[in-house]
């Protein structure tokens, strides 16, 4: 008599943040990209112009969801602004002139380059007012301790 060794399914690593998508589902998301180009032509140029920063990030660093959520809000807000030009005159060819303006495309492309600033100068910034604010306490707690040994050395004798 021999055993049967049960085979179980091999299991799947879910990490969070990696989504896979299957065939199908390529498909559908590429059919959808096409009909919303076709619909809104003028918001989808901008929004292809607009979003090249935060595209870039998610093709070299897909890995870094924290680079991307900063980068890419800062990046959206500032292609916000080009949807209202393009919503407050919605006629044929103005996406083309708004994506001309230079002033545009520095409001898109240096609100990504405010939010690149952000990830990675924020955190050296509260770094350095925590550890100013931890060399202040130890000032205080140094300068009492201070006043503590001076106010006990006369009532303590040296052990000496």
């Amino acid at each position: 008599m021999s055993k049967q060794q049960l085979k179980l399914p091999p299991k799947k690593n879910n990490k969070p943040g990696k989504i896979k998508l299957n065939f199908l589902q390529k498909i559908v998301l590429l059919l959808a990209f096409i009909l919303l180009s076709f619909t809104v032509l003028p918001v989808m140029v901008v929004l292809g112009i607009g979003i090249l920063p935060t595209i870039t990030i998610m093709i070299t660093d897909s890995k870094n969801l924290n680079k991307i959520t900063t980068i890419g809000c800062f990046n959206f807000a500032g292609v916000i602004v080009s949807f209202c030009n393009i919503f407050a005159q919605f006629e044929q060819g103005v996406e083309f002139l708004i994506s001309a303006n230079i002033l545009n495309i520095i409001i898109m492309l240096g609100s990504a380059g405010i939010g690149f600033l952000f990830y990675y100068i924020l955190p050296d910034i509260f770094v350095f007012i925590y550890k100013s604010s931890a060399q202040h306490r130890l000032k205080t707690i140094n300068s009492k301790l201070e006043k503590l040994a001076d106010t006990w050395a006369n009532i303590i004798p040296n052990d000496s």
